[in-house]
């Protein structure tokens, strides 16, 4: 197929994307596609003139402009097939606070939160270990894990409030994350996040390769991973994604499940988290693209 592959961009996340691009494009010219590759960060992007002669668009942004539904309206306003979820899937997924609503609204074990300004620094939830996160953005960019309360936390939370006019902010769930891939319609098999030694799963440590990511899960019991897939299933079918998916998990220390966000784009470095799985499954790189664009094109 003649395929318009999309990467780099304009958001926070443009660095991750290049390399996500970059890993697809390898795997889609191995598959036997033709690929051709624009970044709408350039100034002379225009979709309209980059989809003549072009079977199917497989967009590998992430971050605002590529992964909220913006490019995925233009898209299915040309009428052209593309990769991935629609744009309103993708425009709630990308909304973590409209998300975590939306999972509540349908008995989802959505992890608690609420949305902040600069002004509500007084708050009682800053008082407990919290998480404070941008609610529309992602690979852990500008995310605060503050596990003790004084007055560095405060100051750090009060700089990062004069950077986003609103945030989320969650109660930190100690315990196993656990992420979870679907892929055309079917549960991957589980990874479990294990941070460095009193470090976090933060965007630096999510590419420097100090992070165990296990393939199956030595801490999280099969029946806690099976009940996470029917989750991470239930929530691609229930929000609308299609394609491909991957939701991020905590499991507390009584066994229950909060579910954090999901992914409608998920990173594809040949670092990243859903290729992982998607090997685990059985599937090559290649084959994996390759049946992305079947989907795309046929479904």
């Amino acid at each position: 197929m003649n395929v318009l592959l999309l990467s780099g961009g304009k958001s926070n996340e443009r660095e991750v994307s290049l390399r996500s691009g970059n890993s697809v494009k390898e795997a889609l010219i191995a598959a036997g596609h033709q690929c051709k590759i624009a970044d709408p960060a350039e100034p002379d992007f225009d979709i309209r003139n980059l989809v003549n002669g072009i079977k199917v668009v497989f967009p590998v942004l992430h971050g605002a402009g590529g992964e909220d539904g913006v490019l995925q309206r233009e898209l299915e306003d040309l009428g052209i097939p593309f990769v991935g979820s629609g744009s309103e899937a993708s425009a709630l997924c990308f909304d973590k606070w409209r998300y975590k609503q939306f999972l509540s609204k349908n008995s989802l074990p959505a992890s608690k939160g609420r949305l902040i300004s600069r002004n509500d620094m007084g708050i009682p939830e800053f008082q407990k270990p919290f998480v404070l996160k941008p609610f529309d953005g992602g690979s852990s960019l500008d995310t605060l894990i503050i596990r003790t309360i004084d007055d560095q936390s405060v100051s750090q939370a009060a700089e990062l409030l004069q950077k986003y006019p609103q945030m989320l902010l969650e109660p930190l769930t100690e315990g196993s994350e656990i992420t979870v891939g679907i892929f055309d319609n079917e549960a991957l098999p589980i990874i479990e996040i294990i941070p460095p030694e009193n470090g976090d799963f933060d965007y630096e440590n999510k590419y420097n390769g100090a992070t165990q990511e296990l393939c199956p899960p030595v801490n999280v019991s099969i029946e806690l991973q099976k009940q996470a897939q029917n989750i991470a299933l239930k929530i691609h079918e229930l929000t609308g994604c299609r394609h491909m998916s991957r939701t991020d998990i905590m499991i507390d220390s009584n066994n229950i499940l909060h579910v954090l966000e999901t992914n409608t784009i998920p990173g594809l470095t040949d670092q990243s988290l859903l290729p992982k799985m998607v090997r685990e499954a059985g599937y090559s790189m290649p084959q994996f693209v390759d049946r992305l664009l079947i989907l795309a094109t046929t479904k």
